[in-house]
């Protein structure tokens, strides 16, 4: 059910806390990446959001969803 579930996120940030509190609460294994501290991720988020490093940023597979919710998520993931 994973299909290479990535949570990007950046500390301090409440929705990416919630969401991977969430993905955790349910049992959806997930890796997540800080992108202040990996560039390269930082640029990968950058390129899905039009330049913004808009997070949390979820990539499944090649999809990639801009401040998702859980549910939104899970959504993606039962495809």
């Amino acid at each position: 059910m994973t299909q290479g579930l990535t949570v990007y996120w950046r500390p301090m940030c409440g929705y990416c806390t919630t969401l991977k509190r969430e993905l955790a609460r349910r049992e959806v294994p997930f890796e997540d990446v800080n992108i202040f501290t990996n560039r390269e991720a930082a640029e990968t988020v950058r390129a899905a959001n039009g330049g913004d490093e808009l997070v949390p940023t979820v990539r499944v597979g090649e999809t990639f969803l801009p401040n998702p919710s859980v549910e939104e998520v899970l959504a993606v993931l039962e495809e």
